[in-house]
């Protein structure tokens, strides 16, 4: 494949190819299952072919036909004649000649693929009723008008079988008959045109009888060419001067066998259905691509948000559990938490950083986990003391992920009920974690940010727990504490002071090295903005495949305007479309 001039390689194509392959094998499968149907469906059809020339004069000369052939060129000769062997006199007697009155009504179910035959079997009742009810109305006839009605319907049904080509500028036309069976087509091809000869031969016939009488030696002639012709109607070939005969239409040559039915081939029909299956599979892939507005890969983000990528996180297993216990373990998903927790831990030391928001659009793009997993790392596998913020207040899951209660939290400190070091529970000697609870009293949100509007204590009395009375703990292990915000009612009513959410944060990175709040809410524009304002920086979530480009170009441009310090992108959920064998030779 070659390249076009906007840079993308033939690993990018193939990444669409395979990220869509679902859409490939399922056109795919649809168009050859289709087309296989369809050919099993058909019922193969035989055509044979005689041709018939004009050419002889008529034993009688009559005024009326000089005059008609004097005005009429040979074309219309043809068409006319074309016209005489499609009509019932000439078919009827082939019709009674071959019996083709006398065919079941099933005739083509002998000739059906295994196929279709199971499928007649599976008929729904209701066809299977209207079929014999059709049958049973025959039965009312007497024998004479069934016989009437099955040869005018046999006549009809050859008639429609029959095609009368003339060939331009030739007294030649050709009589094609179609047929289930490539004898019975050779045979009906050559029982038509002899009777239309026999129908030729009586109109001379007749035409002499009245010029020259019954015993005239040209009239017992004819007479004796129609008996032979008639005796001849078995449809077996003739030898050439038999077929010739005294009539003015000649059968310049007569039907044989076909062994190949008419159309395409199957096994060439299956073979083009392959083709053009692959090829709309592929069309249809980067149809889709080009109308998904998601992200697909890091460079893409990097690309059109103008924003560095920290790294990546590869999509977990269906039984992955979300929190990683073992950082010990190496997997591409342990190994990738690894990375990224040393990139962002170089980062903050070089550019002296101790707190970071981490986002998202909204709480789908689990940045929870991240979150959780980074502190998990950052303390354990680094040995930073590190402490996690959940400030999702209607949509807390910390508390979920590292299986602790969520009641007291964060919004009992900014209500002053708890101290800070109490709230913490342990989870081992250099992790904490802040997440949101249920307690909700007196406490609103300016949006969803934690305000204040009944009165409390000083505020460095609440951070540093001397406000109120000690309340118990709770410890799930001595070496970890967690700090718990708790899930709070959203209230119209915003008043307060929202600077009491700053020092909680700078009171933490007094105690901790590295603070980490998570807040994936980007649609609440005034809180995330606030937020960013009270760390030192801040990191956005992107989800493959889920996170749309221009809405999440639109949702951090308020960050940028406030001159917010984004950091970087995290690009969670990330899958490689292109095998690992075809990805290190492309």
């Amino acid at each position: 494949m070659s390249l076009d001039s906007t840079g993308n390689t033939l690993r990018d194509y193939l990444s669409i190819v395979f990220r869509h392959k679902a859409v490939i094998i399922t056109t795919f499968v649809t168009i050859m299952t289709i087309v296989f149907l369809v050919l099993e469906l058909k019922t193969p059809v035989y055509k044979a072919s005689v041709k018939m020339l004009i050419s002889a004069e008529k034993q009688v000369d009559s005024p009326y036909y000089r005059d008609l052939s004097y005005n009429r060129s040979q074309s219309y000769i043809a068409l006319t004649q074309a016209e005489i062997v499609t009509s019932s006199h000439v078919l009827e007697r082939a019709v009674k000649v071959l019996k083709l009155h006398e065919r079941p009504s099933g005739y083509e179910k002998s000739f059906y693929s295994p196929v279709r035959q199971w499928l007649e079997q599976k008929k729904p009742q209701w066809l299977i009723n209207l079929q014999q009810k059709k049958t049973n109305e025959l039965k009312n006839l007497s024998s004479e008008q069934l016989d009437e009605f099955l040869l005018w319907k046999a006549v009809g049904d050859l008639s429609r079988k029959i095609e009368v080509t003339p060939i331009r500028d030739t007294d030649v036309f050709i009589i094609t008959v179609s047929d289930f069976s490539p004898q019975e087509a050779a045979a009906i091809a050559n029982v038509v045109s002899r009777s239309y000869i026999i129908c030729d031969l009586e109109q001379q016939l007749a035409e002499l009888q009245l010029k020259y009488g019954e015993r005239h030696q040209i009239v017992l002639q004819l007479k004796d060419s129609i008996d032979k012709m008639t005796g001849n109607l078995s449809g077996s070939p003739l030898s050439y001067m038999e077929s010739i005969g005294p009539a003015t239409i000649k059968i310049v040559e007569q039907a044989r066998i076909p062994f190949i039915p008419v159309g395409t081939s199957k096994h060439l029909t299956l073979v083009l259905a392959f083709c053009m299956s692959v090829v709309l599979g592929i069309m249809l892939s980067f149809g889709f691509e080009y109308l998904n507005c998601t992200f697909k890969s890091p460079q893409e983000v990097g690309k059109f948000l103008n924003v560095p990528v920290l790294g990546f996180i590869p999509r977990k297993g269906f039984k992955s559990k979300r929190l990683v216990k073992d950082t010990m373990k190496i997997t591409p998903y342990t190994q990738s938490y690894k990375d990224l927790s040393d990139k962002i831990y170089l980062f903050m030391r070089d550019k002296n950083l101790k707190s970071l928001l981490i986002t998202a659009a909204s709480p789908v793009e689990d940045s929870a986990t991240i979150v959780a997993n980074l502190g998990n790392f950052l303390s354990k596998k680094a040995g930073h003391k590190v402490l996690i913020i959940d400030a999702n207040i209607h949509t807390s899951t910390i508390h979920r992920t590292f299986h602790i209660p969520d009641n007291p939290g964060l919004t009992s400190i900014l209500r002053g009920t708890i101290s800070f070091e109490k709230a913490s529970q342990h989870i081992h000697n250099n992790l904490s974690v802040l997440t949101a609870g249920e307690d909700s009293h007196n406490l609103t949100m300016d949006g969803d940010l934690f305000t204040i509007f009944d009165e409390v204590k000083d505020d460095e009395d609440v951070l540093e727990g001397e406000a109120f009375p000690d309340k118990k703990s709770k410890r799930t292990n001595p070496k970890l504490a967690t700090l718990l915000s708790e899930r709070v009612t959203l209230n119209q009513a915003t008043t307060g002071d929202t600077s009491r959410m700053f020092k909680v944060i700078n009171s933490a990175k007094e105690k901790y090295d590295i603070v980490l709040v998570d807040y994936a809410n980007l649609r609440n524009v005034k809180d995330t903005c606030l937020l960013s304002s009270y760390v030192d920086g801040v990191i956005l979530v992107v989800n493959e495949g889920k996170t749309r480009r221009h809405v999440i170009k639109s949702l951090i441009a308020p960050l940028e305007q406030k001159n917010a310090n984004l950091v970087g992108v995290i690009f969670n959920n990330r899958t490689f479309a292109i095998p690992g064998m075809i990805y290190k030779r492309v």
